[in-house]
């Protein structure tokens, strides 16, 4: 299974391709915004862990955009943030993400349950 991480924190990036590698997945990570689109494409991962805040262009600009090109809008794609407003996961589920993980309620072990069900539940 292939995942790509597009996550600007770079501890956090790195805790998340660990814990991701030790689960046997191959692991694409990008930090800013605006490399999210051309690494998808490039990669074609099974799944995406898309932070809402980075650098250059926004999380939901971005899944606006894979969610409007077909070449990739059948990629699940589960939103991370530390916002936890409903707007923005009501914004984010209306856009195609499959969930929205709220990073300080859910750890890593959480996540990584979280994506390898989504994944069970495509393949």
């Amino acid at each position: 299974m292939k995942i790509l991480i597009a996550e600007d924190e770079e501890s956090l990036s790195k805790v998340f391709r660990e814990k991701f590698e030790r689960e046997r997945f191959t692991v694409e990570s990008v930090f800013t915004g605006d490399l999210v689109l051309a690494s998808v494409k490039k990669f074609m991962p099974d799944i995406i862990l898309l932070d809402i805040i980075l650098p250059k262009k926004t999380g939901l600009e971005i899944l606006r955009e894979l969610k409007s090109d077909a070449e990739v809008k059948h990629i699940p794609v589960i939103m991370v943030s530390n916002l936890d407003g409903d707007d923005q996961i009501k914004e984010s589920i209306k856009l195609g993400a499959i969930d929205y993980l709220v990073k300080s309620q859910h750890p890593i072990n959480e996540v990584v349950e979280k994506v390898n069900n989504a994944i069970a539940h495509i393949s």
